[in-house]
């Protein structure tokens, strides 16, 4: 048996992978006559660099900047109050803050003004004062020292709940679900309470 192949098919001469040749010089032909064409730069031996640093003003501990905002959610400030402030308030840095959030509802997982869960006001509270506090019930045994004569400002801290020592057996805190922010007497039998510092 015979087979006859076209003449395509047969072998060209030379190595069967061979590349054509590329004219190297065509192709930057026009990168080299853009770099004649660019300005030369020089700079002397002696020549020193430098820059202007601008002042800075560090201030310790400043007041925290508040920011109006609007939410479909009435602020605390225009709630109506559920029950007078007590005069342990005035001139308290932790109960003065406190005072702002009363009539804000209680929601579970809660930490900002639309609405708190007692540790997230407890939390929040602090923080307002640059003090850093955790964020579940259970963790604030472990912090500040523990005290037998509160003051008000004080944590108080219950199994499975905190609120703040608002003086005369009374405490502000966000009860639970239904509930806002109040002030009212102190229901924990034998709490513990905490003193934390800045």
């Amino acid at each position: 048996m015979t087979m006859a192949m076209p003449a395509s098919a047969a072998p060209a001469e030379g190595p069967a992978n061979t590349l054509p040749p590329v004219d190297v010089s065509a192709l930057t032909a026009e990168a080299r006559a853009v770099l004649a064409t660019s300005p030369v730069v020089s700079v002397p031996d002696e020549a020193a660099w430098g820059f202007a640093a601008p002042a800075i003003t560090v201030t310790a501990n400043p007041k925290p900047v508040v920011v109006a905002r609007t939410s479909s959610v009435s602020r605390a400030a225009d709630r109506p109050v559920n029950n007078a402030i007590p005069q342990s308030v005035a001139g308290n840095a932790v109960l003065e803050i406190a005072a702002r959030y009363v009539g804000v509802p209680y929601v579970a997982g809660g930490a900002s003004p639309d609405g708190f869960d007692c540790s997230g006001f407890v939390q929040y509270v602090y923080a307002q004062l640059g003090i850093s506090l955790p964020r579940s019930s259970g963790d604030y045994y472990n912090v500040g020292v523990r005290v037998t004569e509160p003051l008000p400002g004080d944590i108080i801290v219950s199994p499975g709940h905190v609120g703040i020592y608002a003086g005369d057996n009374l405490q502000i805190d966000s009860p639970r679900p239904g509930k806002t922010i109040q002030f009212r007497a102190i229901w924990q039998s034998n709490p513990t309470y905490v003193r934390v510092t800045g």
